[in-house]
């Protein structure tokens, strides 16, 4: 494309609604603005909609009878009109709606106070309930339960089948729940 310089000349027939002028700026910005909202948009729909919001937005800005203070500034005035539509289509054509500024903040839905002080207590029985296990009860109930790790890879390192992986593990639950029921009962739980 060959050079061309904006100058006062070029706005004046922009304001004038010339169809030489304006079809200048249509032919020099149309590809780098539509490779400009395609970064921002996905629809095709939307990417020529808001290219075509650019082009209407920046004829009417010099239509009214505005000026720029520099002409050669007419390249970033264009850019930057066409990534604010792109930003408003993109805003406007969200899937979750947008919540207004003044809009209350919504409700925590998070534990309450009370429900992450029980918890931390249960945390804390579980923890006492495993260091009165036995060695290899802790050890196949937290590498399955609390680490989750592979019952193949325990029954490897371990040495036995999956089969007796199963008798370990309902012995070491049944014996985690006998002992949590009897901590729970002297604590008066």
């Amino acid at each position: 494309m060959e050079d061309f310089s904006f100058d006062q000349r070029y706005l004046s027939a922009l304001r004038d609604q010339d169809a030489t002028a304006e079809n200048v700026l249509l032919s020099r910005f149309s590809k780098p603005i539509l490779c400009k909202l395609r970064a921002q948009l996905r629809s095709p729909e939307l990417i020529e909609d808001a290219c075509q919001e650019t082009f209407l937005r920046v004829l009417t800005y010099f239509r009214s009878g505005k000026v720029l203070d520099n002409p050669a500034a007419l390249p970033g005035f264009v850019h930057s009109v066409c990534r604010n539509v792109g930003l408003e289509f993109l805003r406007s054509h969200t899937r979750q709606s947008q919540l207004p500024e003044d809009a209350p903040d919504p409700p925590d839905r998070g534990p309450s106070p009370e429900g992450r002080m029980v918890t931390e207590q249960r945390k804390g029985l579980v923890a006492r309930v495993l260091d009165e296990l036995p060695e290899r009860d802790r050890q196949v109930l937290r590498r399955i339960f609390l680490d989750e790790e592979d019952k193949e890879v325990v029954c490897a390192e371990l040495h036995v089948d999956a089969a007796y992986l199963r008798v370990l593990l309902h012995r070491a639950r049944t014996r985690f729940k006998t002992i949590a029921v009897k901590t729970m009962a002297m604590r008066g739980e």
